[in-house]
């Protein structure tokens, strides 16, 4: 059982500086800055999308500057496909549908090269079809539907 005394908390999968030099790398974005807004911009929005002890786990495993972010994020009613996700967030950004998919699949890849695989496999889990591929993963078949505690009827 994981202690949630507040003054225990999980070593983040990598520091803030080596994640945005990965994100700003594997992107080809052309400064530090554009790589920290497109890191700030995804998670925030994958922090629309977890609940529960995913949601917990994840926010414990980020660097704190993207954890703030991320759980600063009330989570949608209904969650998106991974196609909703990224129209998303070329709504919200103000970009093109290509450069979102762009964004999402370098954010989240990185982050996926970087989580340990049960917690990746429970954020995938908890996500409808089509988060797979933005986290670098196959999803070589349609899956029953998410388990989402948001769906599960009281």
């Amino acid at each position: 059982m994981l202690d949630r005394h507040p003054d225990h908390r999980p070593s983040a999968v990598m520091p803030w500086q080596r994640l945005l030099e990965t994100v700003r790398y594997e992107g080809v974005y052309p400064t530090a800055e554009h790589a920290r807004d497109v890191t700030l911009r995804v998670l925030g929005a994958l922090g629309r999308q977890l609940t529960g002890e995913v949601r917990v786990d994840l926010a414990a495993r980020l660097p704190v500057e993207a954890a703030v972010e991320f759980s600063g994020q009330v989570p949608a009613v209904e969650p998106l496909t991974g196609w909703g996700f990224v129209k998303d967030l070329a709504e919200r950004g103000g970009g093109s549908l290509a450069t979102a998919r762009w964004d999402a699949g370098t954010v989240l890849t990185t982050l996926a090269r970087a989580l340990d695989r049960d917690l990746l496999t429970r954020i995938i889990d908890q996500l409808p079809d089509g988060y797979a591929l933005l986290f670098g993963q196959a999803q070589l078949k349609p899956r029953p539907a998410a388990r989402d505690p948001r769906l599960v009827a009281a």
